[in-house]
């Protein structure tokens, strides 16, 4: 499928259990490196403001397994970040654009760990921004505590319950203490989520990814040794939050200093979902750090 005011082809390629969908907007006969954008559970969508800083080279989306156009056999299975990993392999290979390089935000950073760490070949320079990596943090053993109460929430009060107690999670400063976790589930009404249960549980956030994604521990030694460029990214207004604490506790194990981009978690988002960052600044520092 071809539109031809954007100049983006949509492809989908097979994957064991999914039909993986992505999106190519291709520059002809530019010298710039291939970019590819990726969230997890964050599609395609996410990126528009920020792709549109970029006209000047071939960019990749795509909907990682059960989020948005990329369905899965089982709509309720867990996805870890492996599977997510060979996903993204799968897509540079079949649009031909490989080695990309490649930012990755959030639980897409995360899956982009995985993919370096399998397949170096494929990225020249990966920008991992705000992985929530909670099997990181110095306070491992309550964060990862924190992160199975909200799959429990979820699991026991579907989707409003389990987003409540998902924001708790995302927008607390600082380590998790005891007093956190013996906290009881946030009022769903308190977040404007619904309080009633609609029975389902194939939410790819709170259902397929919420466990697997946080619990997540990098091949250190894989990521070390690649040949891959890795730049661990951060928001300058993050804080103490989780995916900030995380991007500061993988540069740490990897001996470098994380560099700070513009504006919070979603810092690169302009309108997308409702939430706006500063895509222009952010948009300026991506491009700086490649050009680096």
């Amino acid at each position: 499928m071809t539109d031809t005011k954007t100049q983006v082809v949509t492809h989908t390629v097979a994957a064991p259990g999914a039909t993986i969908t992505y999106d190519v907007r291709e520059v002809p006969g530019s010298r710039e490196r291939p970019l590819m954008l990726i969230g997890s559970p964050m599609g395609a969508e996410g990126f528009g403001s920020l792709r549109g800083h970029f006209t000047d080279r071939t960019v990749i989306t795509y909907d990682p397994r059960g989020s948005e156009r990329s369905v899965k056999d089982d709509p309720a299975s867990y996805v870890d970040p492996e599977l997510h990993a060979d996903d993204v392999s799968r897509v540079i290979e079949a649009a031909g654009v490989g080695p990309v390089d490649l930012f990755a935000s959030s639980g897409g950073a995360v899956n982009a760990l995985a993919l370096v760490a399998k397949h170096r070949e494929q990225v020249s320079r990966l920008i991992a921004h705000e992985p929530p990596l909670a099997a990181l943090v110095p306070d491992s053993e309550s964060a990862l505590a924190v992160c199975k109460a909200v799959a429990k929430t979820y699991d026991s009060g579907g989707w409003g319950a389990g987003m409540a107690h998902f924001i708790a999670l995302t927008s607390h400063e600082g380590p998790f203490t005891a007093e956190f976790l013996e906290q009881p589930p946030p009022d769903p009404a308190m977040y404007g989520m619904p309080t009633e249960d609609d029975g389902t549980r194939t939410d790819p956030l709170l259902g397929q990814n919420m466990i697997t994604c946080t619990h997540y521990e990098p091949d250190l030694a894989a990521l070390k040794s690649a040949s891959t460029e890795i730049v661990v990214a951060a928001g300058s207004k993050s804080g103490e939050q989780l995916a900030s604490r995380g991007a500061q506790a993988l540069a740490d194990r990897l001996g470098v200093s994380p560099v700070m981009f513009p504006g919070d978690h979603g810092g690169f988002l302009g309108g997308e979902y409702g939430q706006v960052g500063e895509p222009d600044a952010f948009g300026a520092k991506l491009r700086e750090i490649l050009a680096g």
